[in-house]
C-alpha cells in the first residue's frame, strides 16, 4: 500500500522520533497490515480458556499486558458470542498498557478513577479488569450520547458493579473539585495511529487540524482539571505522533495548571519522549499510542458529597448479597445492586454527574414477578446457582444475541440463564413450547451470516 504524506507528516515525526523510526514506520505501513489483539476479562475466562477459544489464531502475547494476545488475522468478532458476553475486549495492543500503567501508579488507598473520554470503552474495560478494586469508583465519561450508549454497554457486558457510566461535558466534573484520584483523558486528536487502518485519514491529515487538535485537548483538559485531587494522577493519551499534540500538550499542563512529570517505568518496548512513552508501528507491534503522566500540584479543595439515603433493601436472591461485597435497593420499578460501601457514593454521583448507568440492574418489578435483567446475567455479582443452565451451541448462541426463536424441550419452566462456553450470556423465560428472549433489542447483531 502506498501513502501520499505531506512532508510536514513526515518533518513532525522526524523531529520527534528521530529518522530511523520514521523510515521503519514507513516501511510497517507500506508492507504490514494492521496488528489484529484481543484481551481477555478475567473475571470471565482463564488463560486456558482463553489460549484454548484462539489456538487457531493465536499469534504471541502482547508483551506488556499479561491478558493480552495477538491475533494472525481479524476474524468475524460480530460473530463469537463470546465477544457478546464481554469475555474478552477487541483493542489495540498499545492501549492494553493501561491496565500496567494503572497498576504501578495506584497505592494502597481506595480509588476514585475517571476515564474523561472512554467511548467505546476500550482503556475503562482495561483499567477495570485486574487493577481495579471492589473499594474503587471507575467514572466512565462520554459527551456524545450515542458514544456513551455504546460506552455503558460495553461496560455492562465487561460486568464489574462499581463503575459509573457518564454522559457529560468536560466542564461539567468541576463541581466535583479535588474529588478523583487518577483522570485519563485519552483525547480527541488529528489520528495518526489510524492510517494503517485508515489510509483515507491520511488525506484528511493537515497542520491546521494538528493545531485545532492540539487546542481542543488543552481544552478538555483544562476544565476537567478541578475534579483532579493535589497530588492526584493525570494520565494523558491520543493516539497520535506529533510533539504538538503530545509532549507539547504535557509541558503546558505542568506549566500552566500546575503539575509536575511523573516518569513511567512501563513497557520498555515503548520508544521514550521528552515526556511520556510512543508506540508507533515499525518499533511496537502496535497501531500507536502516546501516554504520558502528570501529578498535580496545584491546590484542590475537595469537595465532600452529601451521602445518599439509600432507598429500602429490597428481598431478591438474583444477586450475591453479604456484608462485605453487594447490597440490593430499589429503585422504582428496577432493583439495582451496588458493591457494599459504595452504594451511597455511587448514588450521590447520580445527582450531580449525568449519570446514564451504575451499579446493576438486576431485576425489573413487575407486578408480582421479578424479571432478571440481561446485564444482571453479564455481571460479576450474579448469583449464579439462582438459575437453572442451558448450555447453547455456536449457532443457538446466535440465533438468540440476533432475538430469534429459541426452544428448549429439556430445560425447567421458568427463567433460564443462557451460558456459552460456561460464559453467561442472558436470560430467557422458557414457556415449554417456546421462550421469551430477554436480550435487549437495542444490543441485538442484525448479521444473518451463520457459524459452520
Amino acid at each position: 500500500m502506498s501513502f501520499d504524506f505531506d512532508p510536514i507528516f513526515k518533518d513532525n515525526l522526524r523531529e520527534v522520533l528521530g529518522q530511523q523510526v520514521l523510515d521503519n514506520y514507513m516501511q510497517a505501513l507500506e508492507n504490514e497490515p494492521a496488528t489484529v489483539s484481543v484481551r481477555r476479562n478475567p473475571f470471565k475466562m482463564t488463560e486456558e480458556e482463553f489460549a484454548g477459544h484462539f489456538r487457531q489464531l493465536a499469534d504471541g502475547q502482547v508483551p506488556w499486558c499479561a491478558d493480552g494476545l495477538y491475533l494472525r488475522e481479524r476474524p468475524q468478532f460480530h460473530l463469537d458470542p463470546l465477544v457478546h458476553a464481554g469475555a474478552y475486549y477487541v483493542q489495540d495492543a498499545a492501549s492494553m498498557v493501561m491496565q500496567q500503567l494503572f497498576t504501578s501508579l495506584r497505592g494502597d488507598s481506595p480509588l476514585r478513577v475517571l476515564d474523561l473520554c472512554a467511548a467505546p470503552g476500550g482503556k475503562s474495560t482495561c483499567i477495570a479488569s485486574q487493577s481495579l478494586s471492589d473499594s474503587d469508583i471507575l467514572v466512565s465519561n462520554e459527551v456524545i450520547r450515542s458514544r456513551a450508549t455504546v460506552l455503558a454497554e460495553n461496560m455492562a457486558k465487561w460486568g464489574r458493579a462499581n463503575i459509573v457510566v457518564t454522559n457529560d461535558e468536560p466542564r461539567r466534573f468541576a463541581a466535583l473539585e479535588g474529588w478523583f484520584d487518577v483522570i485519563l483523558t485519552d483525547v480527541p486528536c488529528s489520528g495518526e495511529g489510524m492510517f494503517r487502518k485508515d489510509a483515507g485519514s491520511v488525506e484528511q491529515w493537515s497542520p491546521d487540524n494538528v493545531a485545532l487538535c492540539a487546542a481542543r485537548q488543552r481544552k478538555i483538559v483544562a476544565e476537567a482539571w478541578p475534579s483532579l485531587k493535589t497530588g492526584g494522577i493525570l494520565l494523558y493519551s491520543t493516539c497520535t505522533f506529533n510533539r504538538c499534540e503530545n509532549d507539547g500538550n504535557v509541558e503546558w499542563i505542568c506549566r500552566e495548571l500546575g503539575a509536575e512529570l511523573v516518569t513511567l517505568e512501563a513497557a520498555p518496548e515503548a520508544l521514550r519522549t521528552a515526556c511520556g512513552l510512543q508506540f508507533i508501528p515499525g518499533w511496537t507491534r502496535s497501531e500507536g499510542l502516546y501516554v504520558a503522566a502528570v501529578r498535580k500540584t496545584a491546590v484542590a479543595r475537595p469537595v465532600r458529597l452529601r451521602n445518599a439515603k439509600l432507598p429500602a433493601k429490597a428481598a431478591c436472591g438474583y444477586a450475591a448479597d453479604c456484608d462485605c461485597f453487594k447490597v440490593a435497593t430499589s429503585a422504582g420499578d428496577m432493583i439495582k445492586a451496588y458493591p457494599a460501601g459504595l452504594a451511597p457514593e455511587i448514588m450521590s454521583l447520580e445527582g450531580v454527574l449525568g449519570v446514564i448507568r451504575s451499579g446493576v440492574a438486576v431485576a425489573a418489578v413487575k407486578g408480582r414477578d421479578l424479571i432478571p435483567s440481561a446485564a444482571l446475567a453479564l455481571s460479576d455479582c450474579l448469583a449464579e446457582k439462582t438459575f437453572p443452565c442451558e448450555n447453547l451451541s455456536a449457532g443457538d448462541a446466535l440465533k438468540y444475541l440476533r432475538l430469534e426463536p429459541l426452544v428448549l424441550p429439556d430445560s425447567p419452566k421458568g427463567f433460564i440463564l443462557l451460558k456459552y462456553e460456561g460464559v453467561p450470556l442472558g436470560f430467557v423465560k422458557n414457556l415449554g413450547s417456546r421462550t421469551n428472549n430477554l436480550f435487549p433489542s437495542a444490543w441485538r447483531i442484525r448479521s444473518t451470516e451463520v457459524v459452520e
